[in-house]
């Protein structure tokens, strides 16, 4: 997975390792929390991205949830369950975001076939 995080994370993660060791650490920590199976926990905190507006987070979270499992039809409509609550903008930006991943998969995908 560390391969595929952004190169600022990377960078991050060279200069404050023990900062970013513990942030890693708090993630674990609240998923290991409840019975939340990871492709869920996953979808969760993708559309809390999407509501924070945190394109970097999404991008991170559709990477995460299609390692876990998710299907690209499974995270769009994730996303779009979330139009009631944090409005159409905000899911057509997500949904934007999603994409720029979700098109890299696919290309990916076809390129290995």
């Amino acid at each position: 997975m560390n391969d595929q995080r952004p190169a600022w994370y990377r960078t991050l993660s060279t200069r404050h390792a023990g900062y970013i060791t513990a942030l890693e650490q708090l993630g674990e920590a609240t998923r290991a929390a409840g019975p939340i199976e990871e492709k869920t926990a996953q979808l969760l905190q993708l559309v809390a991205a999407a509501a924070v507006r945190s394109e970097g987070a999404v991008h991170s979270h559709v990477r995460r949830s299609l390692d876990c499992g998710a299907s690209p039809g499974e995270i769009r409509h994730a996303l779009i369950l979330a139009t009631s609550l944090i409005g159409f903008p905000t899911v057509s930006a997500a949904l934007r975001w999603a994409e720029d991943i979700l098109e890299i998969q696919q290309d990916f995908h076809l390129v290995g076939e």
